[in-house]
């Protein structure tokens, strides 16, 4: 399966050069997506002596993204049967995320108060 999921990468996005991993990724993959893939499969390791919780490099962006995701009540439980439809129902929360920070540099433009419009019924 993991070697399906990066080979899925290949295709679709050309331009990735290189991968951070999980340590339960680690070992002959790595090697296998150099040679096969021509990708650079980075293994985002602990430090040997950490105690407790530690922000791990890299790892920080795939978490705060799947943060960011379950604040989308669609999202917070796995709800879909469908791995299409659930693959769809992320890439909607992502394109709300990113149309809210394309827009965040301008004010925001609410109309006032309108003015009652007399119909003459009464």
């Amino acid at each position: 399966m993991r070697n399906a999921l990066l080979l899925w990468t290949r295709p679709d996005h050309p331009s990735i050069q290189k991968v951070w991993a999980d340590q339960g990724f680690s070992g002959r993959l790595v090697d296998w997506s150099a040679s096969i893939l021509g990708r650079d499969l980075e293994i985002i390791r602990k430090v040997p002596d950490q105690r407790g919780f530690q922000v791990q490099p890299k790892r920080w962006a795939a978490e705060r993204t799947f943060a960011w995701m379950t604040a989308h009540p669609r999202l917070a439980r796995d709800y879909e049967t469908d791995p299409a439809r659930s693959e769809t129902m992320i890439r909607w929360a992502m394109i709300g995320i990113i149309v809210r920070r394309l827009t965040r540099g301008c004010p925001a433009k609410r109309p006032g108060p309108r003015r009652l419009r007399w119909t003459g019924l009464e």
